[in-house]
């Protein structure tokens, strides 16, 4: 088939490389002038299916109330006179359940399984480097209250296969002896050791490379004006210079633009953006920094060690389209370092961030084709967080969905 695919971030480039492998002919849109340059940019750098917990939980609507207004919290709701936010807020309070959560974990997991066993398959096959270590992701508390809250948390992912174990707080530090000198003492932690950590933006562009070998075409600086169809098909995209292509499937691997593109056709897709802030500390020889991926849980941010480089990267702001940076945002990423690493030296100056996470009210994302009137539409997005971790899995569904084959997991949590 001809197939043309929306997005060149991670989730895209993966979406063309396993839909080219399976002989489809393919070509890639996308209006940045090269491959992850948003929302795959500057991510924190975990392929980390120990991250499955969605937002959506319990005791989310609690902390977001105890939050709201503090300029420097790990989720920060602006309300804004935006009915797509409130609708979107809406359904994230009907997953806030106990059954809900469990029921989304369980998804997650199963992809992010599938999927971390495609990367490590694709990385052997193609000689991929990312400044990739494969040492595990470690949770870590330094608050009792949130250690223990925890424990639930990971023996539900244990039970449904992620090996999310639980290490007192001598464990954790012989895991990463940096942690030796935080000013916030560890109290505990979990340990996914299966889980990985590497630069996604190197990953998609040694990726897109290997795609164009493949025979992968690429569209860059070309902006889709938005979707063709007729007669009950999506026949392909209109591009803003008035450009048609044609396409027998169109995958629509936009992110947080995903819901703006699909509105026209009567798709209400609630998929809605969430900012992420990263920094990038560049470190200075020999500085003690860490090498074990970091998950800082009750700060809601990670902590990856990229060859010479550390990122740290988090938070959540529902802002809308807002791409701003925040300046306290940024220096509470910073700050967190200086308390969990005092001794961390940098060799120049520290590079701040902003992405926006397309955020199911779940956390699930959307891989499906729609059918109806929409025959030949096919989505590839809503990954929040977890963009990078899914993306393999998420890819492999697709081309899997499209060629009618049996993809080993339940296809059917991510369908619209």
């Amino acid at each position: 088939m001809r197939v043309i695919v929306l997005g060149a971030g991670v989730v895209g480039i993966a979406s063309a490389w396993y839909l080219a492998a399976d002989g489809h002919d393919v070509t890639v849109v996308e209006r940045q002038p090269a491959p992850a340059r948003e929302t795959s940019f500057a991510n924190g750098g975990q392929i980390s299916v120990s991250h499955a917990e969605p937002w959506a939980n319990p005791s989310a609507p609690g902390k977001a109330l105890r939050w709201l207004g503090r300029e420097d919290a790990p989720l920060l709701w602006r309300l804004r006179a935006d009915p797509a936010q409130w609708a979107w807020g809406l359904r994230f309070l009907r997953e806030c359940t106990a059954a809900r959560a469990r029921g989304n974990i369980r998804a997650i997991v199963a992809l992010g399984l599938a999927s971390r066993t495609a990367l490590q398959a694709l990385r052997g096959q193609l000689g991929l480097e990312y400044d990739q270590l494969e040492r595990g992701i470690l949770h870590f508390y330094t608050d009792a209250g949130e250690f223990e809250r925890a424990l639930p948390q990971a023996a539900l992912m244990r039970e449904f296969g992620c090996e999310r174990v639980p290490k007192t707080a001598a464990e954790c530090l012989a895991i990463e002896p940096a942690l030796a000198a935080s000013r916030a003492p560890v109290v505990g932690g979990t340990y996914t050791a299966g889980d990985e950590s590497g630069d996604a933006r190197r990953f998609t562009e040694e990726l897109a490379r290997h795609a164009t070998g493949r025979g992968v075409v690429f569209r860059y600086g070309a902006t889709v004006a938005g979707l063709v169809r007729e007669g009950g098909r999506v026949l392909g995209v209109r591009l803003e210079d008035g450009e048609l292509l044609a396409a027998d499937a169109t995958v629509v691997a936009l992110g947080s633009y995903s819901p703006l593109l699909l509105r026209p056709l009567g798709v209400r897709l609630p998929v809605y953006p969430a900012k992420g802030y990263s920094a990038t500390l560049p470190l200075a020889e020999g500085s003690p920094a860490p090498t074990v991926s970091l998950t800082d849980d009750g700060c809601k941010i990670v902590i990856s060690r990229l060859g010479a480089r550390l990122r740290v990267a988090g938070t959540a702001e529902f802002a809308g389209y807002d791409m701003a940076l925040n300046a306290t945002r940024c220096q509470a990423l910073v700050r967190r370092i200086e308390e969990v690493f005092p001794e961390v030296r940098t060799a120049g100056e520290v590079e701040f961030w902003a992405g926006l996470r397309p955020s199911t009210p779940g956390n699930v994302p959307f891989v499906c084709g729609l059918g109806g009137d929409l025959n030949g539409l096919w989505l590839n997005t809503g990954h929040g967080t977890l963009g990078w971790t899914l993306a393999c899995g998420s890819a492999r569904l697709l081309a899997d969905a499209m060629a009618g084959r049996d993809p080993g997991i339940d296809a059917r949590p991510y369908c619209l």
